[in-house]
């Protein structure tokens, strides 16, 4: 079970974290579903449970964004089916970064565009973009694609406008979780790159999906 963090101010802004009831968020023309919220655990033998959070857009295209370790194979399966899916009807499919706990069932999704980290790719065919320029890889009108690096050095996140809650950013692990504080830079390739990166997103979202906790809001003070 995850446990809601604490409200956290940053600056000028505060982080309020959300309940476990408070996964949905509906919009047009996308919603937005957090499918599985993750986690990360420290363990009495020095080693830490952790799996990434996934996320499922829903609208003119069928995004999902991160799918998980290996060992969620069944449950992203599951979810997909009872909202009656399966892996055909997934149109694009985002790792946020190529931790095997965020890209672990890529392969549930041949013939899905795939974007992991700078990569577009379909099938075995590469499409040329930006992102390493530090450009968006638009995906419509409504989401795109945004390079967020720091936690490695290809990291994305992805931004959806007009929900309910406004734009929703799935952060992957630039955001471990909404009181990530204390932990975020040892877990960092370059802490001063991703402490731009966070800036920018605290300034541009409504919502932020971390990678490793409960869906949060920001509040500017």
């Amino acid at each position: 079970m995850t446990v809601p963090d604490r409200t956290v101010s940053s600056g000028l802004y505060q982080r309020v974290c959300l309940s476990e009831t408070q996964l949905e968020f509906p919009g047009l023309p996308y919603s937005v579903s957090v499918l599985k919220p993750g986690f990360c655990l420290p363990q009495s033998d020095g080693t830490f449970r952790a799996d990434g959070t996934i996320t499922l857009l829903t609208g003119p295209r069928t995004v999902l964004v991160d799918t998980g370790g290996p060992w969620d194979r069944d449950f992203l399966l599951q979810s997909l089916g009872d909202r009656g899916m399966g892996p055909g009807d997934i149109n694009v499919v985002v790792g946020t970064h190529g931790h095997s706990d965020h890209v672990g069932n890529l392969n549930l999704f041949p013939s899905a565009l795939m974007i992991v980290g700078h990569d577009v790719s379909e099938g075995d065919r590469y499409r040329p973009n930006r992102l390493a320029e530090g450009h968006a890889f638009i995906i419509d009108e409504h989401v795109s694609v945004h390079p967020s690096p720091g936690h490695t050095g290809q990291d994305v996140s992805v931004q959806v406008r007009g929900t309910s809650a406004g734009t929703v950013l799935i952060a992957g692990d630039l955001f471990e979780s909404s009181s990530d504080d204390n932990t975020w830079r040892n877990l960092s390739l370059n802490p001063a790159v991703q402490e731009v990166s966070r800036q920018n997103a605290l300034q541009a979202a409504n919502i932020i999906i971390p990678g490793h906790g409960l869906p949060f809001r920001v509040v500017r003070n």
